[in-house]
């Protein structure tokens, strides 16, 4: 019994419209449509040929992850064979190809096609009629194995082609491969499943394609990128230039690589190579090189074939990212924030274009999970510039005496206590201000505006300063003088005035501002302020337990953890003393204190400009007053205050209710109550 024309006419736009998101998502990264919108449309063609089987059709969106589990792939022989191309390592390398096409054409120039190596496995599609018809692996490359079933369960891939003229074969030929980011997801849920994690993208896609069940393959995410088609496959189509081809298979919805490009000579070649290498780590998926290939088809034919591999196509590989190792030691470095990272020791290895002789561990949890222990033979990854890493250990390399690493309890550069907290992965040092690891970053926080505000300690002074001994500790600034200061990088003698005078100023500063410019973890202004405002004096916060501190607003168990460890660690008290010592006098901010009545606990957003006060001067003045400034507009804002061109929380303040005041009638609430 047919179908109801209407029913058979809406499979077929569905069809359609589906298809169509399929190549804006896949092929061009760009989805016109969410993602529930999307599973609409699926779920209706599902119902609609789940209640008219006869409009089933193995072209329909619906059948790519249809068939059932195959004991074993067939033998498939290519039409023609897929041959693998010669490869260049360096730039002369790819000078001698140029030079070669040229001789080999008799131009003084060749036009070059070039285009990303993607690191992943070739496979060919064929299609009849416009319809996927097969799909095989490269193989020996004169036969492959059949992967037509677990080929159909990728997307990215048209199961029928939409153009005229299409000749009655086409073979379309390209790379199957997996983003990083569905890697990264992929090796997340096997970890989560304890199961083995998968080594690289390239392994992960090669697996996927070749499982026995097609509903496994649906479920890894794969992606597809054309580029190319069977030998004279492109004599059925009105193009003369590889480049003009690859814009054919894209209008016929294939992906292809974006960043493919035309250029001429030698130069081109290497301008290219070099600018690929330098994208290479942002590009969502894996890529071992670049592509060289003569751009006039017929060209390409002038030149012909040596041995198995084309004349007219070179691959130019880069530096291999990954390399095995030896670990000889594992070392711990400070940060400038007091994180223990453990590195890694290595015999030197020629790895990503650079000898590397350290890796980096990242921390103790890596370590365990990835069971490196010192003497095992490792993986070592570097991509460009990214620092390497140690991807894993050749376990079955592993030697007899093969150490397991130990985390040290004190600090390997001060000998004070390291603690780890239960949420984090990271251990730390507790000597924030002694810490000589950690004192550039210490020293920025403790002059930064918002902290004791002294001009002129900037970033290139505190470097002079720490790396010729000249200051320890905070408290150090406070001795310094203008002559000595004179005698640095520079800093002539008035700059070295105006250093030292801005540091004397800060010595009268609010208890506020000196608790939040010890940079004690966890605790940012706000809760600097809140603690001021507790307790009122810095000896008490100091002597304060955990129990207590937890008495004030919004300090939470690891808050008050981070505060009782700080002020317990002899080495913080000691520098806490040299800046009392030194005549730092914290004082509480009166200003709080006099307009709490009116702002205290309440809620603001500033949006737009305002015409007198920067927006930092406000939230100054807001937060002096006891008040909290968010960024966004939402039930709990009680103000919010807008000067000229407020924008969307303007709006968004009137879509609920909430006042909206001006700068007048913020300052006028703010001296409300003084």
């Amino acid at each position: 019994m047919a179908a109801p024309a209407d029913a058979a006419a809406r499979v077929q736009a569905l069809r359609s419209a589906i298809e169509h998101h399929n190549h804006r998502y896949y092929a061009l990264d760009d989805p016109e449509i969410s993602d529930a919108e999307y599973d609409a449309l699926f779920r209706e063609l599902t119902q609609l040929e789940a209640a008219h089987p006869e409009l089933v059709t193995p072209s329909s969106p619906t059948q790519r992850v249809g068939t059932a589990p195959s004991a074993q792939f067939a033998a498939v022989r290519h039409r023609s064979p897929l041959l693998s191309l010669n490869n260049a390592f360096s730039i002369e390398d790819a000078a001698a190809f140029d030079r070669r096409c040229r001789d080999g054409l008799g131009r003084d120039q060749v036009e070059y096609a070039v285009e990303p190596k993607f690191d992943g496995l070739a496979i060919t599609l064929t299609y009849r009629d416009g319809a996927l018809a097969g799909a095989a692996t490269r193989g020996d490359g004169y036969a492959g194995e059949d992967v037509t079933a677990n080929v159909r369960t990728i997307r990215a891939i048209p199961l029928r082609l939409d153009g005229k003229a299409l000749p009655p074969l086409l073979e379309v030929r390209g790379e199957v491969l997996m983003l990083k980011r569905d890697f990264d997801a992929l090796n997340e849920a096997q970890r989560a499943r304890e199961e083995r994690l998968f080594v690289n993208p390239r392994n992960a896609a090669a697996g996927a394609l070749r499982q026995l069940d097609p509903a496994i393959t649906a479920q890894r995410h794969l992606r597809f990128f054309a580029y190319g088609v069977g030998a004279d496959d492109w004599r059925a189509f009105n193009v003369k230039r590889h480049s003009e081809l690859m814009d054919l298979l894209a209008q016929l919805h294939f992906p292809v690589a974006r960043q493919r490009q035309v250029v001429r000579g030698a130069d081109g070649l290497t301008g290219y190579y070099k600018s690929m290498a330098a994208e290479r780590a942002a590009l969502p998926y894996d890529i071992d090189g670049v592509v060289y290939k003569v751009n006039d088809l017929e060209d390409q034919d002038r030149l012909g074939y040596v041995s198995r591999a084309p004349r007219f196509a070179l691959a130019h590989k880069f530096p291999a990212e990954e390399a095995q190792s030896v670990v000889t030691a594992i070392e711990v470095q400070v940060g400038r924030t007091g994180a223990l990272t453990p590195v890694a020791r290595l015999q030197p290895v020629f790895v990503g274009g650079a000898t590397v002789t350290n890796a980096t561990l990242h921390n103790e949890d890596e370590i365990r999970r990835k069971d490196i222990r010192i003497g095992d033979t490792v993986v070592v990854r570097r991509a460009g510039d990214v620092i390497p890493e140690v991807v894993r250990s050749v376990v079955e390399r592993r030697p007899p005496d093969a150490r397991e690493f130990v985390m040290p309890a004190r600090c390997p550069v001060c000998g004070s206590k390291v603690e780890r907290l239960p949420d984090e992965a990271v251990t730390r040092c507790t000597a924030g201000l002694f810490c000589p690891a950690q004192r550039k970053q210490v020293l920025l926080h403790f002059g930064s505006r918002r902290a004791l505000d002294i001009e002129g300690l900037g970033e290139k002074l505190v470097d002079q300063l720490i790396d010729r001994g000249m200051v320890k500790t905070a408290a150090d600034l406070y001795h310094l003088t203008a002559d000595q200061l004179a005698g640095l990088e520079r800093m002539a003698g008035k700059s070295a005035a105006n250093v030292v005078a801005a540091i004397a100023n800060s010595r009268q500063t609010t208890l506020a501002r000196l608790i939040y410019a010890l940079g004690i973890r966890n605790v940012g202004e706000t809760t600097a302020r809140d603690l001021a405002d507790h307790f009122g004096d810095l000896e008490k916060l100091m002597t304060a337990d955990e129990d207590m501190l937890m008495r004030v607003s919004d300090v939470g168990p690891v808050v008050a953890q981070s505060i009782a460890r700080f002020f317990a660690e002899p080495h913080n008290r000691a520098v806490v003393d040299g800046l009392l010592a030194a005549g730092v006098t914290p004082a509480r901010d009166e200003r709080r204190g006099r307009a709490r009545a009116a702002v205290r606990g309440r809620h603001f957003v500033l949006t737009g400009t305002l015409p007198h006060l920067t927006r930092d001067e406000a939230k100054d003045k807001i937060e002096a007053g006891g008040g909290h400034v968010t960024g966004s507009v939402s039930k709990k804002t009680d103000y919010v205050v807008a000067g000229s061109d407020p924008g969307s929380k303007y709006d968004r303040a009137q879509e609920l209710g909430i006042s909206i005041i001006d700068e007048a009638a913020l300052l006028k609430l703010l001296d409300e109550k003084s």
